[in-house]
């Protein structure tokens, strides 16, 4: 359990790193690493690894380093990998089908159990094993089911009349493709926006100022 619930931003980033890189020790037969080893991998400070662990109770021993499987485990109950919540995707166009088709929901924590459309060309079509429904079915599905998190892969002018259903509905969590502003309408939802065109230009930014 944290210590602190007002654990800043930039150290829950980092957490998804931990986990992936752990796992990756473990893979390789690697049982226990001291935090400057760890902190070579991962090209951060050792001290930036204990005080970030530091904020979550602290899982090393000085002069012992962390015990792989142990660290991994702690931090993937951190993240709820241990719990599978219940996930819904709206629009199954090129990037719905992508994300629905090529991400691994359950070994982060999600189960997707619904894929839902406005066009009728793709209403009945089937992706990831699912039927894609019709999202004038949304608000029985979501009764009925009850889904946590929605995946907004949708158009943004879409997005605010979807997104009022759902929330009525009881859906906590959007993992939101749609550049709509859910917290400006609804602050108390939990939102992780992704902009790719926002880290395209990071990159051109990055890549300006390397030649430069």
């Amino acid at each position: 359990m944290a210590k602190d619930s007002n654990i800043s931003l930039p150290v829950i980033r980092r957490l998804p790193r931990y986990y992936r890189f752990l796992y990756d020790l473990k893979e390789n037969g690697v049982t226990r690493i001291s935090s400057r080893e760890l902190s070579q991998r991962m090209r951060l400070t050792a001290s930036q690894i204990r005080q970030d662990l530091n904020c979550f109770g602290g899982f090393g021993q000085q002069g012992y380093g962390y015990m792989v499987d142990q660290l991994y485990e702690e931090i993937g109950r951190i993240l709820g990998m241990d719990r599978l919540t219940k996930t819904i995707l709206l629009g199954v166009g090129n990037l719905g089908t992508a994300v629905g088709n090529h991400i691994d929901f359950k070994s982060r924590g999600f189960h997707l159990i619904g894929l839902f459309d406005d066009s009728p060309d793709l209403v009945g079509d089937t992706r990831a094993d699912m039927t894609i429904r019709s999202t004038d079915e949304l608000e029985a599905f979501c009764q009925k089911e009850k889904p946590e998190m929605a995946i907004l892969c949708i158009p943004k002018e879409a997005a605010p009349r979807l997104v009022e259903k759902l929330v009525a509905c009881g859906v906590k969590g959007f993992w939101n493709f749609s550049h709509y502003d859910i917290l400006h309408d609804y602050p108390d939802a939990i939102v992780e926006n992704v902009h790719m065109g926002d880290s395209l230009m990071t990159l051109s930014y990055h890549m300006t100022q390397k030649g430069e």
